[in-house]
């Protein structure tokens, strides 16, 4: 049976003797040299490891393992994301709530965003409240003593962002 091969160099399908196995020949289309490989033998048959039905179980158990935990934090992830009921939202002063927005403007300026975001989650559910604080900041002349070292223009753009999130 011969041997058959293709040309690295152009593609051509080559066909060579069984006796040219283990050799160099030359390509009938490029005349580039081409190692012709040795024929298959017959017996290189690929011998498989018996099933080991212990290892397949526990392989099985392990990935029902990771799909429960996966499932369990994707519960707890999109639990912790839900919005609070509206009428579970606990009443708070506006001192409370100015403290939180100046926390957050001041944590969004250093670019701190993720402690940021965990503080606009308090302010968010007081949307009522936080409007005419955000105007009081807005139009104080001179800003609040925290947020002076914030350039005017960033601190605008910044209270315009936290009124865009709450709208």
């Amino acid at each position: 049976m011969p041997i058959k091969l293709h040309c690295a160099y152009c593609g051509k399908k080559i066909e060579a003797p069984d006796n040219a196995g283990g050799k160099w020949g030359k390509c009938p289309g490029c005349h580039n040299k081409v190692y012709v490989p040795l024929p298959p033998a017959a017996d290189d048959e690929l011998k498989l490891a018996p099933l080991d039905e212990s290892e397949l179980q526990r392989q099985r158990e392990l990935l029902e393992e990771t799909q429960r935990i996966t499932r369990d934090i994707l519960l707890e992830k999109n639990a912790a994301e839900a919005p609070a009921p509206s009428g579970s939202v606990p009443d708070v002063s506006e001192e409370a709530l100015s403290e939180h927005i100046i926390k957050y403007l001041r944590q969004m300026a250093n670019g701190q965003l993720d402690e940021a975001q965990r503080t606009a989650d308090r302010i968010v559910p007081h949307r009522r409240k936080v409007m005419p604080i955000l105007e009081h900041l807005a139009a104080g002349n001179p800003p609040e003593p925290e947020l002076e070292d914030i350039p005017r223009q960033v601190l605008s753009g910044l209270i315009r962002n936290l009124r865009t999130r709450l709208s």
